[in-house]
């Protein structure tokens, strides 16, 4: 909940990635609050002061995700009004502003991108939600502490920094600070 909130003022990439793994969180206890606060909060809070705080907060996330049709799979409504947020930014930087520095990056990547919805079986998916799965795939393997080869790691890397920066401008754009002027 407070990791959450951080993440989504910060970096809104991570906070997508950090929402998708709660999703999961939920999914593998079933929608049994109890369980969820038990196995998977108390373990990791240092001060029991919020656990009603979080006990709300994933009631609510588990009440949404019934509501929105999310039991088996899917994101949260937020979750995808965000994506295509940034997918509006991603063709604004692009078309819009011509952003060279972006334009770029996404040419670098994009030879991985294609390659990651081949085999991720995305491939009617928008760039910026598979950049999104690819990197909350990553994270799935180094929780499961499986072995990424370099030629992987290289890609992801690419694929990353492209994220990262769609991220600090989707934060400067929320912010006010971002420069809408096309170069």
């Amino acid at each position: 909940m407070l990791i959450a909130q951080q993440k989504k003022n910060e970096n809104i990439a991570e906070y997508l990635i950090y929402m998708y793994q709660i999703e999961d969180v939920i999914r593998a206890f079933q929608f049994n609050v109890d369980q969820i606060i038990d196995v998977f909060v108390k373990p990791g809070l240092p001060d029991q002061s919020f656990l009603n705080q979080y006990r709300n907060w994933y009631g609510d996330l588990i009440s949404q995700m019934k509501a929105q049709g999310c039991e088996k799979e899917g994101h949260l409504e937020e979750l995808k009004e965000l994506i295509i947020e940034l997918i509006y930014l991603h063709n604004t930087l692009i078309s819009i502003t011509n952003d060279e520095k972006y334009k770029n990056l996404c040419e670098q990547s994009k030879s991985f991108l294609e390659e990651f919805k081949q085999k991720a079986n995305m491939v009617q998916r928008h760039d910026v939600e598979v950049l999104l799965h690819a990197m909350y795939m990553k994270l799935q393997l180094k929780v499961r502490k499986q072995e990424i080869s370099p030629e992987t790691e290289e890609a992801m890397d690419y694929m990353r920094i492209q994220l990262a920066y769609l991220s600090r401008e989707y934060n400067k754009m929320r912010s006010g600070n971002w420069n809408f002027n096309p170069n």
